[in-house]
Formats: structure tokens, C-alpha cells, sequence
């Protein structure tokens, strides 16, 4: 049976919080207590199957160099210093390509899926905000692209080698024409269709 506290239980209990350096919404804030927290490879599949295909595809290889490290752990063991070795590591082993930017992007996706797999965690109440490492991990900053357009004199060479050349000129040509004037990238020139075209 409930019974309503009198303004002297509230007292009470108001000097007690007080002196135990609790405030209400640290109460709030706290996780409801689960039987047992889950480890990353027993909570990985679980994400990775409430997820988006493309956050699956972005995140999932990431998740499993998180599982292949820490699989064995509860997912409320890792620090967030922990995490900063952890892209330490990946940044330094990662696979060099010709437009590598030192493993940035690799340290940033790793990141991101941590935050989206605590995230998770957050929603079903296995731990609270304040206790989500990943937060607390900055991500790296971003250089700047080294993307550039192609100079105007070297599109008219490449236009006119494509219209004056090869088996189809006519319509090598026609595709250059939409990558430039569209700049759409590979797949939306193939996933074209006639019905895409305006004729007039």
C-alpha cells in the first residue's frame, strides 16, 4: 500500500541527498539496473541488426575491429582513453592508399560507430549520457578536400579527344556533356534511363 510522504519524511530525505551529494536528477539519471550488462559481441549484433543498411555498410566494418578488440569486455568497461588508443591503433595500421590523409577518416568512422553503438546503449537503458565514453573522444578535424575541378583547358582537350575519337564519339561525347553540365558522378550516369532525358 502507497502512502503519501509527510513534509518531515521530505525533510529527511531532502538533508539526506543533501549530505550524500545527490541531487533528484542524478536519480532520474540513473540506469535502470539490468541483470547483466552486455558484452560488445553479445550487444554489436544487436545494433547492427537496428540500423540502417547504409549505417550498417559505413559502420559494420569498424564494429568489427571493436569486437575482434574489446568482444569480450561489457561495453561499460572501455575509457575514453581506451577509446583514443583504440584509434590510435587504427590509424596507424590502416590500409595506405594514394589519396591517404594519415588515417584520419579511419580514426573519425571509428568514432561515429562508437557514438551511434553507445547511443543505443543510452536508448535501452544500459547506461546514461554522462556515462557514454565515446562523447568524451573528440573526433579529428577534417582537412581540407583535395578534390579540384579540372581546368578549363584540359576539359576542352579531353571534349575534343572524346568527340573526334574511339568507337562511338558521338556518344562519349554526350556523356561528358552530363557529367559536366550535371556533375553527377558515375552511378548517375549509369542508372540513366531515356525516360530521364528531356527531349526537347
Amino acid at each position: 500500500m502507497t502512502t503519501t510522504p509527510s513534509a518531515t519524511d521530505l525533510d529527511a530525505a531532502r538533508l539526506l541527498l543533501e549530505r550524500l551529494g545527490v541531487t533528484p536528477q542524478d536519480l532520474l539519471n540513473t540506469p535502470k539496473p539490468s541483470s547483466a550488462m552486455p558484452t560488445f559481441a553479445e550487444y554489436i549484433p544487436v545494433v547492427s541488426a537496428s540500423v540502417s543498411k547504409g549505417t550498417r555498410r559505413a559502420y559494420g566494418s569498424y564494429w568489427n575491429r571493436v569486437n575482434d578488440k574489446w568482444g569480450d569486455r561489457r561495453i561499460d568497461e572501455p575509457t575514453a582513453s581506451e577509446i583514443k588508443h583504440l584509434v590510435a591503433d587504427i590509424r596507424a595500421n590502416v590500409v595506405p592508399r594514394r589519396n591517404a590523409r594519415g588515417g584520419r577518416s579511419a580514426g573519425e568512422h571509428l568514432i561515429a560507430a562508437l557514438r551511434c553503438l553507445y547511443r543505443h546503449a543510452e536508448d535501452d537503458n544500459l547506461i546514461t549520457k554522462a556515462d557514454n565514453p565515446a562523447l568524451k573522444v573528440p573526433k579529428p578535424r577534417r582537412l581540407p578536400s583535395t578534390r579540384r575541378a579540372v581546368a578549363d583547358n584540359r576539359l576542352d582537350d579531353i571534349n575534343h579527344i572524346a568527340a573526334t575519337t574511339g568507337n562511338d564519339p558521338a556518344l562519349d561525347a554526350l556523356i561528358l556533356r552530363i557529367h559536366t553540365e550535371t556533375a553527377c558522378r558515375r552511378g548517375g550516369a549509369l542508372a540513366l534511363r531515356p525516360q530521364d532525358l528531356d527531349t526537347d
